[in-house]
């Protein structure tokens, strides 16, 4: 018999597993997401989240409370009367009558190898600390971030030079199938779960602004491996003078290179840009106010001299 599925989840990443969700059989008694945004070039627009969007298509109920922890929210939640609970990327934290509010509890699909990679930004982090896999798991919630026992896991690789908005889309792909059959064997009967190893916890906090302006002075590697971890959102960034001032630049994709220099210098006529150690050669790059441009494509457009210094 399909369960009865409550879906909790907000931005693009979340979509594809409540597409499959419902192609599997289950009824989708309620969404809940974070309300509509203020979008458009003015933010005088209120833009409705990508799993609003999916599920008005889908015809199922929506609600964006901004908040889960008054009773009569919860009385809500409860009178759905859902035997599950479907997590991915919601945004808000779930009060323990939430967690306890259906039969059988809430499931969140979390885009790491926990413990490691526990919070706000795994995909990021992953990256950005030069891992060379990550996953997707399905675990049951409990009051802590991220630590409750884990059903299912699916590791996935990560390339030496991809980035957060690749692997991203990879993941929401891997994670879609995974939760629809951590479901089949939750209706079952038959889903174990594994308690999460007290080893090996590392937390991915938030994207601060201030991580986000290039140093040139840390190593080619580790620098490469920040640029990719940021790209596309919110980006890497840097300063060039062009035309007599200075210019804001967000560094998209880079590759390692060799050559020295100082830090920041640009040391040819490829865009290659010493490091602290090493150089990385910029491959892809965005002018304020601009569109995404290969190297090639801005060189063509801007003049930059070997001995340039970004900051």
């Amino acid at each position: 018999m399909p369960l009865r599925i409550v879906f909790m989840g907000t931005p693009e990443f979340s979509v594809p597993t409540l597409r499959a969700i419902a192609e599997a059989g289950h009824e989708v008694v309620a969404v809940y997401t974070q309300p509509p945004r203020p979008a458009g070039r003015r933010g005088l627009e209120l833009t409705p989240s990508p799993v609003q969007r999916e599920a008005e298509r889908l015809g199922v109920e929506v609600r964006s409370p901004v908040s889960l922890k008054g009773q009569a929210e919860q009385a809500a939640f409860a009178a759905l009367k859902a035997d599950a609970a479907v997590v991915v990327a919601y945004g808000l934290l779930l009060p323990q009558a939430i967690l306890e509010g259906t039969r059988l509890g809430a499931w969140n699909g979390h885009a790491s190898l926990l413990p490691r990679w526990r919070g706000a930004a795994p995909i990021q982090r992953a990256i950005m600390a030069g891992d060379g896999e990550t996953g997707m798991m399905v675990m049951k919630m409990d009051a802590g971030l991220d630590t409750g026992p884990v059903a299912l896991s699916r590791r996935v690789g990560i390339g030496p030079n991809e980035t957060a908005g690749e692997l991203h889309d990879r993941l929401m792909q891997v994670g879609a199938p995974l939760m629809v059959e951590a479901l089949a064997a939750l209706e079952a009967g038959t889903l174990a779960l594994e308690p999460q190893s007290d080893e090996g916890v590392i937390y991915a906090r938030k994207i601060d602004k201030a991580e986000t302006r290039v140093d040139w002075r840390l190593p080619a590697g580790e620098l490469h491996n920040r640029i990719r971890g940021l790209s596309p959102f919110p980006g890497a960034w840097c300063e060039m003078t062009l035309g007599g001032r200075a210019e804001r630049l967000k560094i998209l994709r880079s590759a390692l290179s060799e050559g020295t220099g100082g830090p920041g210098q640009v040391i040819d006529g490829n865009l290659t840009v010493a490091c602290g150690s090493g150089a990385v050669r910029i491959t892809e790059l965005q002018r304020a106010g601009g569109r995404p441009a290969t190297a090639q494509e801005f060189l063509r457009g801007a003049k930059m001299e070997e001995g340039t210094i970004l900051t």
